[in-house]
């Protein structure tokens, strides 16, 4: 049973290295879609590319500090 828990944790690890920047970009990715329905103005690509990558920077940045 051990193994197994363990093989799941790997698994899932290989998808959700954090979980925070996991929870960050679903909820921007929310929020983005609910932008979109209430405005469509062709912006929301760029405005997602642009919160992704600053959530992925900013995870970067906390990973190097913490090492």
């Amino acid at each position: 049973m051990r193994a197994l828990a363990a093989l799941l944790k790997e698994l899932a690890g290989l998808f959700v290295d954090d979980g925070s920047l996991a929870l960050a970009v679903l909820v921007w990715l929310a929020l983005v879609a609910l932008l979109d329905q209430l405005a469509s103005a062709g912006w929301d690509g760029a405005v997602l590319f642009l919160g992704i990558a600053a959530l992925l920077g900013e995870n970067t940045r906390r990973a190097a500090r913490r090492r």
